[in-house]
């Protein structure tokens, strides 16, 4: 009994020194840490906010939505909702031919517009009440110090739209003066976010503007350069790049504004409807398109292919506009078709390709400069044909090469866009787009692609802070 006693003594006795040392070794860690934490005080926000940007969860990314007025979103469809002056680039406009009452915020049908409503989705998804966004990759949050990026809720596409539709003032576009509408909004949402807290601790590089339309912020675009810009292609900065090496190719360095290292491609809004691989019949036609046979800078080689297919058989090529008879041909011919051709327009990419996505209708994507959404969460190589500029515009060869698809080979093609068709959808069915979104649908990808920008983000503005005063940062950009 008594060796009992000793052995239960010492037990005790070695827990209760083993307790202490925990505890003197856990204050220790203690101490250390805020000595060392306090040996510097300028341990600010922004420090803090580069950790988060390195952690940030895989599973989301935080959101702050910058506090601009609503004027300047929303606000700017109920301005287009109230005029009663229909778009001067169409015969007809779809949105003002008769009056008539609309939900709340519902963006254009122009579908000169509406292919460019990626802003509008987006901001939808934003507003949406938390409980409700279930489906969300991006995290609402509501104190810029806890965000990852910043968005900037400006409809910059929508702006410039409204401002190209005027009948009599579209060379007033470019100008900047009274008279434009769009160029004043644009300095406006510029002097608010650049002198913003947000703004003066990253230099705008974790700030988010959806610029679908290569017009879009035109006045601003070297003030928001370094931020996350969302566009449907880089074309739209091609000329600015040979106006500011005053045409000499020889110095010039494209893309100075816009790189695949911060920059995203997202889609244009689909303006068909999507057609399930269930509904799918025989199609009779092998090639299809429609559209403008005339365009300027890289499309001009359309009015080649047009002068080469238009009288090859089994080749449909209609020149018209996105009105409503318009539309309905293209439904019916591109449902039709095994192929729709995709050359490049004003600039390398257009709203064609993902209408033909929708309509099971093979791309045949004739641009040698494109960029494509999603890349590297979507292979286009499985289901698009790409043919080099050179080849498509050799007598023969693009029909002859089309022809040897096997009807195996076009089958998988089809196949595989059934199953990525959502993967380019932005639309929710909720009127005004404030309601959940599709988990796998467009929004979210855009978002998925910022958040892989994160990483980069962080080492430009940790750069950025170690260049001493008055130094500036060389433009450069490594896109490929």
């Amino acid at each position: 009994m008594a060796t009992m006693k000793k052995y239960h003594y010492t037990s005790k006795s070695s827990i209760c020194l083993s307790l202490t040392l925990l505890s003197i070794v856990s204050l220790s860690f203690f101490f250390f840490f805020f000595i060392t934490a306090n040996k510097n005080p300028t341990s600010s926000a922004s420090s803090d906010q580069q950790l988060r940007i390195q952690t940030s969860n895989p599973n989301s990314i935080k959101v702050y939505v910058a506090d601009l007025p609503r004027s300047y979103n929303y606000g700017l469809i109920d301005q287009y909702w109230a005029s009663t002056s229909p778009d001067s680039r169409l015969p007809s406009d779809p949105d003002h031919q008769t009056p008539h009452p609309h939900p709340p915020n519902r963006y254009p049908e122009n579908p000169l517009i509406k292919q460019y409503s990626a802003e509008y989705w987006i901001m939808g998804d934003l507003e949406t009440p938390q409980n409700l966004r279930t489906n969300s990759f991006a995290k609402r949050v509501f104190d810029a110090n806890e965000a990852d990026v910043v968005f900037v809720p400006f409809f910059a596409t929508l702006s410039a739209e409204m401002e190209l539709a005027k009948a009599k003032q579209k060379n007033m576009f470019r100008k900047k003066g009274d008279g434009n509408e769009d160029y004043k909004r644009q300095k406006e949402v510029i002097d608010f976010v650049i002198n913003s807290d947000p703004w003066k601790r990253s230099g705008g590089r974790d700030h988010v503007f959806v610029l679908t339309d290569p017009v879009a912020m035109w006045h601003v675009r070297s003030q928001i350069a370094p931020a996350i810009l969302l566009v449907v292609d880089f074309g739209g900065w091609y000329r600015l790049d040979s106006k500011s090496s005053n045409g000499n190719s020889s110095e010039m360095i494209q893309h100075t504004q816009v790189s695949l290292l911060k920059d995203v491609i997202v889609p244009y809004t689909h303006l068909l409807p999507r057609l399930y691989l269930s509904d799918n019949k025989k199609r009779q036609n092998l090639l299809y398109f429609k559209g403008a046979k005339h365009r300027h800078r890289g499309g001009v080689v359309r009015e080649k292919l047009w002068d080469l297919l238009v009288n090859e058989a089994g080749v449909i090529m209609e020149e018209g506009f996105p009105n409503a008879t318009g539309r309905e041909q293209s439904i019916k011919g591109m449902r039709s078709s095994e192929f729709c051709l995709h050359p490049a327009g004003d600039t390398p990419t257009s709203c064609r390709l993902f209408d033909a996505i929708q309509s099971l209708c093979i791309p045949v994507i004739v641009s040698d400069n494109i960029e494509l959404p999603f890349e590297g969460m979507v292979d286009y190589f499985e289901f698009s044909v790409f043919v080099a500029l050179r080849d498509a515009l050799t007598p023969n060869w693009l029909v002859r090469h089309l022809r040897s698809f096997s009807e195996e080979q076009k089958d998988k093609f089809r196949h595989r866009m059934a199953e990525i068709q959502p993967i380019f959808v932005y639309e929710n069915n909720h009127p005004g787009g404030i309601g959940p979104i599709l988990p796998d649908g467009a929004v979210n990808h855009v978002w998925k692609k910022v958040h892989q920008k994160l990483p980069m983000i962080k080492e430009a503005i940790v750069r950025a802070k170690r260049k001493p005063p008055g130094v500036s940062i060389p433009l450069r950009c490594h896109c490929t």
